[in-house]
């Protein structure tokens, strides 16, 4: 018999992670609670933890809220370059989109790239 693990809840993830969220200022804390939402939505099941002092999903994603908005951290192993012009940064492994207002979250382009970088990178 097999058995596979039950999705997890917003109500089950990572309490040091609810702690981080909480302590941010706003706009910062309610743009990180909606991207977590997000990727737990469009993810399900996917792990979450807190390392380097930070959310991160699966070794894949992130979220940092900074001074004046949020970075959601990308794996970029494994993309296409046309595919890695959809970030900023330069990193190696690594690359972000930088979220300043709530109302710059776009989320249909938010689930694109989580969509993307899930199938995509880290393989």
């Amino acid at each position: 018999m097999f058995w596979f693990p039950r999705p997890q809840t917003i109500s089950q993830m990572d309490k040091t992670v609810q702690t981080y969220i909480k302590g941010l200022p706003s706009p910062q804390k309610e743009i990180c609670k909606r991207v977590r939402k997000i990727i737990v939505d469009t993810l399900p099941g996917i792990t979450e933890e807190f390392k380097m002092g930070v959310p991160w999903y699966e070794g894949k994603f992130y979220i940092v809220g900074l001074k004046d908005h949020v970075n959601v951290g990308f794996c970029i192993d494994g993309l296409s370059k046309d595919e890695l012009s959809l970030f900023e940064g330069k990193g190696k492994l690594m690359r972000h989109i930088k979220i300043k207002t709530k109302d710059d979250l776009d989320e249909k382009q938010l689930i694109k790239l989580l969509k993307l970088v899930n199938k995509k990178a880290g393989k």
